[in-house]
This record gives structure tokens, sequence and C-alpha cells, in this order.
């Protein structure tokens, strides 16, 4: 039975190329193994690259709709025909006579793109940073430079399609005899074989390795965001182009700060004389210590705004605020000194003041007074 290749990558028969490499990426992210090391991940993301391999090749991905398989051996059709299914062209050949063919597959194809995630801390996010990362892709075989043949050696011509990289068949319809062309099953459609294959690459023309770069991450960058590096992506099939890596960001939380935008956010407690008296307070920032005046009076869940001291903006100059929130703290426990000089302050208001008793709080008289206790 032919793969379904299109639930491989969670997409409709009609999907768009932007919308299978969409797919592909969004399937990358987490199963790729440079983010994800489990081995049934890396198994499954060598079905979801594979996948992503044939639909977007518009020969192999033509088989597919036509309910084969291009990477079968007989096109994933029983009996190694096309089946039932006869396209648009093989209809145009059975009135015209002859069949239109596509030549040989090339080996040589570009690679596909990479993604890595990088954790940072605040601080380096907002100021930058060159930062080491280790990625695993596939690169050039540097044994037999891609060409996939081991040395001395070159690829032979097919002997069942004789070069030509498909075969044809025919095929009974209500039109009568149509003569199609499907893929060559010995050599896949390349029209050549690998006789005597690498020993590295095993015919590939790439390997797998890890290898160590530097990204440079630009002050400002925010959570999610992702950094490209052309051509440091997988190698292609037979020593293709590679595609690109994609760094993608992720800012650990912060013990003190959270961001929104370019602003930071932080909370103060401050006792409540002091904001009733006003103070000076010390807040560090990402900068150092910067002292800000608490004005006499402040209110509880009141802000402060300091400009300029927040997270560099990623494009322009400048940079956003940080905003101090304040909790103004109440004292939990007073001793019988403390508690007699808030009542008398209290009484210089003019404020009413509950008196506790032993008895019961002003609360537990209340509560008597309406149960009709004297």
């Amino acid at each position: 039975m032919a793969k379904d290749y299109y639930a491989i990558l969670g997409v409709r028969p009609d999907a768009s190329p932007d919308d299978l490499k969409r797919a592909y990426r969004k399937l990358a992210r987490q199963y790729h193994p440079d983010v994800n090391p489990d081995p049934v991940a890396q198994e499954k993301f060598k079905g979801i690259n594979t996948a992503y391999e044939v639909l977007s090749d518009p020969k192999r991905r033509e088989i597919v709709d036509l309910g084969g398989d291009p990477l079968a051996p007989n096109g994933g059709v029983p009996g190694g025909g096309a089946g039932p299914f006869v396209g648009f062209q093989d209809i145009m050949d059975a009135f015209f006579g002859g069949t239109t063919s596509r030549g040989p597959r090339q080996r040589t194809r570009p690679g596909s793109d990479a993604i890595l995630r990088l954790d940072l801390d605040l601080d380096e996010t907002a100021f930058g940073v060159e930062a080491p990362i280790t990625v695993e892709t596939a690169v050039l075989c540097t044994v037999c430079t891609g060409a996939g043949t081991a040395a001395g050696t070159h690829p032979a011509s097919c002997d069942v399609c004789g070069g030509r990289g498909e075969v044809q068949s025919v095929q009974r319809t209500f039109l009568g005899q149509v003569v199609s062309a499907r893929p060559c099953p010995n050599c896949q459609g390349f029209g050549t074989v690998i006789p005597h294959p690498c020993p590295t690459c095993g015919g590939d023309g790439r390997v797998r390795t890890r290898r160590s770069l530097t990204v440079k991450i630009p002050a400002g960058v925010e959570d999610g965001m992702r950094i490209r590096l052309p051509q440091q992506g997988e190698v292609g099939p037979g020593g293709g182009p590679p595609g690109d890596l994609y760094v993608e960001i992720h800012e650990r939380p912060h013990d003190v700060y959270s961001r929104k935008d370019d602003d930071l956010h932080c909370r103060v407690s401050v006792p409540m004389t002091a904001a009733a008296l006003g103070t000076r307070l010390t807040i560090k920032t990402l900068d150092g210590e910067e002292q800000v005046d608490v004005r006499a009076g402040t209110q509880p869940n009141s802000t402060m705004r300091i400009r300029g001291k927040g997270v560099p903006h990623l494009r322009g100059t400048g940079r956003g605020d940080l905003f101090v929130h304040l909790d103004v703290r109440t004292p939990v426990k007073l001793n019988a000194e403390s508690e007699q000089l808030l009542r008398d302050f209290a009484r210089t208001r003019g404020e009413e003041v509950a008196e506790l008793t032993k008895q019961g709080g002003f609360f537990s008289r209340m509560r008597d007074a309406f149960n009709g206790h004297p």
C-alpha cells in the first residue's frame, strides 16, 4: 500500500508548496534531532523529511496523487503498472500517440533547512551576544565530494531504462491502449546506478556530523524570534547546495523582571510609612543601580517609570522603559507602643478607630448587636 505522505505532514492533498513548507517546519521544530533527541522522534523526523522531499517534487507528487508511491520499487501500484489512474498527459498520448519523456532526475538536489533552539538570559537578548552553538546536520562527504561513488569509479547507465530514468507501460482503458511512463524502479528515476558506492556515505554524497558554529545575536531580540544562517542547514542529496539554519531564540524567565516588548516590569515592596513620608529606593537595572524617589503619599499599586532603562530596540535607536510597580506593605503585628502611635496619628486626622478589647474586636461587637446580645 502506498504511503499517505499528506497525512505524515498533516496537510490536505490540495496543499500549496507554501503550505507544505510551513507544515514541514512546524514538525521539524518538534521532532528534529537537534531539538528532540528521543530515538522515536528521530525516526519520525526521517519520515517527515521523506514526505516533504516527495511532495515538494512535482513529478513525484504527481505519482502520489495518482495513488502510487514514487519511492516504492514498482511505483506503489500493484502489478508494477500505472494502475487504474491515468493522467491527462496519458490520455493525450492515447489520441496522438507516443509519450512525453520527462528525462532522468538529478541526483544533486538542494538540501533542507534546519532549526536549532537557543536558550538565552535576559541580558543576552537585551544587549546581544556571540553564542557558540553545536548543530548536527548532513554535510558534504569529503571522501567522494558528493559524487557518492567509491574512489576510481563512476555512475553507470541504468540497464533497465537505458539512462532515460523512466520506463513505459501499456494500459488498457476505455479509450483503448494508453502508453504511460513512470520512474524506473531500478535506478529510482536517476537514469544511472552506482555499482560501487562510497563506503563513507553509502552513495548519498553526504554524511551526518556535529559542527560548532558561532551565531551573532543582535541586541533587542525577543522570545520566539529566529536568526537565519544562510547555507548552514542540511546539505542536499548528491552533495547539493545546503539549506539554511534557523536559530530560534528562547528567553529564560528572569528572577526580577518581566518583559513586554521592549519594556521591563518589576515589583518592589515599600513599608507603609515610607510610602506615606516618601523615600529613596535603589533599583537594580540591566545597566547597574539606579536611585529613584518615592513621593510622599504614594498609594498602593502605584507605578514609577524610568525612561530608557528597558531593552534596546531591535530596529532603530533608543530603548524601552523600566516600570517599577510599588506594593505598599502594611505591618501585620504591632507592639503596644507602635499601635498607640498609630491610633494617636489617626485621631489627629479625624479618623474613626475601632477599639479592640479582650472580649472581642469591633466586628465581634457588631455581630453581637445584630444577634441581640447585650
